[in-house]
């Protein structure tokens, strides 16, 4: 079978921190168009779909995927993999490459190295692993492990997470990671606050012009000359919304 590699991009319009935040202006276009001109310069892709949910408050996404040029699913809000799964059957995609809407930083390199190494390999789920900025975040998936895990999990986390019934049977499912080079962790490059908001609005200001997509090197490099952008967004709970998907699991396991 040839592989039809397809980014998938989860979006609603429901952020609990920061409601609407895929609307937002950043330089003159919503975040979610920022968000797609840089996944559509990824060139081991073989398509863009926005996966959004059927609710009425999602309609403005569900209007302006097509405007952008790419391909719309509509699903369910809170199970996240059975939307994913809808998506990439009625789409082909396979393998699945995971992106959220909430990552205008995304850097399409960093797309073209993970879906490569996957299409190289004998993968089922392959992250980007190490130490990355949180808004780069890039996993590509078999359609058969994503099938697997949609019949089989029961977790809420792995519900609204969509991947991690697959990583967390490595006795089923070859995975791996890809690295960046460069050591980042603890750099916040995702939109989750409004102080997120503001950092990422100051990247776009500095390096944003047509036709241009800046990597993040570039972002790396002007957050190295300019500390002060770095304490735009410091100290946001990372894990914020894991932890919250893991105390649902707990709750569920109570007899």
């Amino acid at each position: 079978m040839i592989a039809r590699p397809v980014a998938i991009i989860q979006a609603r319009m429901g952020s609990s921190r920061l409601p609407g935040k895929v609307l937002a202006d950043v330089s003159g276009a919503p975040l979610l168009a920022r968000m797609i001109e840089r996944v559509r310069a990824a060139r081991q892709l073989a398509g863009i779909v926005v996966a959004t949910t059927e609710r009425p408050g999602d309609a403005p996404i569900r209007e302006l995927a097509p405007t952008l040029g790419v391909d719309v699913f509509a699903g369910s809000e809170d199970d996240v993999l059975a939307r994913f799964v809808g998506a990439a059957e009625r789409f082909g995609a396979d393998p699945v490459v995971r992106l959220t809407a909430d990552c205008p930083l995304i850097d399409p390199e960093v797309i073209d190295r993970c879906v490569a190494t996957f299409l190289a390999g004998a993968w089922d789920h392959l992250g980007l692993g190490g130490q990355f900025p949180k808004g780069l975040d890039t996993e590509v998936t078999a359609q058969r492990a994503l099938l697997a895990a949609h019949a089989e999990a029961r977790l809420p986390s792995e519900r609204e997470h969509v991947t991690p019934y697959v990583w967390k049977h490595p006795d089923r499912f070859r995975c791996g990671v890809v690295t960046l080079p460069e050591p980042l962790a603890g750099h916040r490059w995702t939109v989750d606050e409004p102080r997120d908001l503001e950092l990422v609005r100051a990247v776009y200001a500095r390096l944003y012009r047509p036709g241009h997509v800046f990597g993040w090197r570039e972002i790396a490099a002007l957050l190295a000359r300019e500390p002060a952008l770095v304490a735009i967004n410091a100290g946001i709970d990372p894990d914020a919304g894991w932890r919250r998907s893991l105390e649902k699991d707990a709750a569920m396991e109570v007899p």
